[in-house]
């Protein structure tokens, strides 16, 4: 807690002063431009791998990065990109998976879940991720079965995205872009999925 304290205290007696003026704006109104919806884990930092500062993104963490399929009772993930297309009018939406995803692990294994039934019900929304399995790439070396399985709930789940009635009308209507990236922890690349070429490629060409 200490270190948080610390952090806290650095961040109001240094960094605030010097962005006063940012943060009066953004203390009246927001307007981000992208819909950045992630998964959990701790260590994805998207300002950090983005390069993005308060007011840029409009966020929405879960386990796995899931959009709940459409028609599924109200939860927190899709009232979120509700709000985000409907209210915000984010032009862009990304939806991103990350490599060594805890998520995927345990819907490779579920042994050991007799404890979480909580996670235990939730996996049940990345099990389309298998009928979306990528190719293996031999990069991702021993970790490469994993990856491919959550490369293909990227595919999955921004199915799931599209699927959602705002994006898919605002899609329609030409006002929003969506997109899936996979972001690997190790080398801090990240690929976009091309969804003409039905495959991942850097997004950085």
């Amino acid at each position: 807690m200490q270190r948080l304290l610390e952090g806290h205290r650095k961040f109001h007696d240094e960094v605030f002063p010097a962005r006063r003026s940012q943060f009066r704006l953004l203390a009246e109104s927001q307007s981000p431009e992208f819909l950045f919806i992630t998964c959990a884990d701790s260590r994805i930092v998207p300002d950090l791998i983005l390069g993005t500062g308060p007011g840029d993104l409009f966020i929405t963490r879960n386990a796995g990065n899931v959009v709940p399929v459409t028609g599924n009772d109200v939860d927190g993930c899709t009232a979120t990109i509700e709000y985000a297309v409907e209210v915000l009018h984010v032009p862009y939406a990304i939806l991103c998976g990350h490599s060594d995803c805890g998520a995927m692990k345990a819907a490779l294994d579920r042994t050991g879940l007799d404890k979480l039934p909580k996670a235990d019900r939730w996996l049940h929304h990345v099990e389309a991720a298998f009928s979306h399995r990528q190719p293996v790439n031999p990069a991702d070396g021993s970790g490469a079965e994993l990856a491919s399985l959550i490369r293909g709930n990227v595919v999955a789940q921004l199915l799931n995205l599209r699927a959602q009635p705002a994006v898919a009308r605002a899609v329609a209507e030409g006002r929003l872009k969506v997109f899936g990236w996979y972001y690997d922890i190790l080398t801090g690349n990240i690929e976009q999925y091309d969804e003409q070429q039905k495959r991942f490629v850097p997004l950085l060409g």
